[in-house]
């Protein structure tokens, strides 16, 4: 038995004091079974010593099996949307996408925080991210990754012609236990004002935080916070999931023939579905499924669609 595995763990330590009680109660009660006339009475003792210890054990058990399929599958994210091919069209695009996930956020009793949002000047997004926490949420919306194409007429468009526009999305599981370790030396870090509309401080003091990673480029920006402080350690939880997933990816790149057979490959560049609006048809090309009933599916009714994913 790995005592000291359980002792290590803060969900476990209190557990684990209590079976290494146990344990000495129990090298007592076999001391005790050799002295004259105290072996019955020893023997009960003993069965309840170790009932008690293999109650405890299932119950560490169960809180790491628990951790491990947490690990797996982070309760928290942070969800990317930009803006790609498109201009503004492109930005209105990738602001609908947000707006849909937040919806559908919001169905699952999910919680939602804007972490960064810059607008363009009709009012979508050039890029936002948002954090989603809730039960199973990494593992409902892994899928979600990659490039979203819309074919649609602009308002502004007086011909009557069809655009096609994009938009990016990224899932970034939020880890407990992250493979990649950030050297401060390698950070680059910038304090600027929170932009937007409101607030008494929004404009004039300087909370909002912009790290570079300069090894590989990587910018992260948090604005949401109300301090410095908590914008940096958002903005250095951000990146480090960055960081780490491209480390998984990499991991996972050794192994091709097996993510080929996988729907979901967290490549940011792989066009993963298309919203036609004139055909009201959603095409997920890796599926290659169709779903109608655009405009609700984009006030949050993305179930179908997660629920195909996930049994694919």
């Amino acid at each position: 038995m790995d005592l000291e595995k359980y002792k290590k763990n803060p969900k476990t330590q209190y557990l684990a004091e209590n079976l290494e009680r146990l344990l000495k109660e129990e090298a007592d009660i076999v001391m005790l079974q050799k002295e004259e006339g105290m072996k019955e009475m020893a023997e009960a003792d003993l069965k309840n010593v170790t009932s008690q210890k293999q109650v405890l054990l299932d119950q560490m058990e169960d809180i790491l099996k628990e951790e491990e399929k947490e690990e797996e599958f982070p309760n928290e994210i942070i969800l990317e949307v930009r803006a790609g091919v498109g201009g503004e069209e492109a930005a209105l695009f990738a602001e609908e996408l947000g707006y849909m996930y937040r919806r559908y956020a919001d169905t699952k009793g999910w919680s939602v925080k804007i972490i960064d949002e810059a607008e363009s000047p009709l009012g979508g997004y050039k890029e936002a991210s948002f954090e989603i926490r809730g039960k199973d949420v990494y593992k409902e919306l892994r899928y979600e990754t990659g490039i979203h194409r819309i074919q649609r007429v602009p308002k502004t468009e007086k011909m009557g012609r069809v655009h096609t526009s994009t938009a990016s999305v990224a899932i970034l599981p939020i880890r407990k236990k992250t493979k990649f370790e950030i050297n401060p030396s390698d950070l680059e870090i910038a304090f600027s004002r929170s932009g937007g509309a409101g607030g008494q401080n929004v404009n004039k003091v300087e909370t909002a935080v912009r790290l570079t990673h300069k090894p590989t480029g990587l910018v992260v920006r948090s604005t949401a916070e109300r301090s410095q402080s908590a914008n940096k350690e958002k903005a250095l939880q951000i990146l480090t999931a960055k960081l780490d997933e491209i480390e998984r990816e990499a991991e996972a790149n050794k192994y091709d023939a097996d993510r080929k057979s996988q729907v979901g490959t967290a490549d940011r560049s792989e066009k993963i579905r298309t919203y036609n609006i004139l055909q009201d048809r959603i095409t997920d090309h890796r599926l290659n499924k169709n779903w109608h009933g655009i405009e609700k599916i984009m006030k949050g009714s993305i179930e179908n669609i997660i629920n195909d994913l996930q049994n694919s």
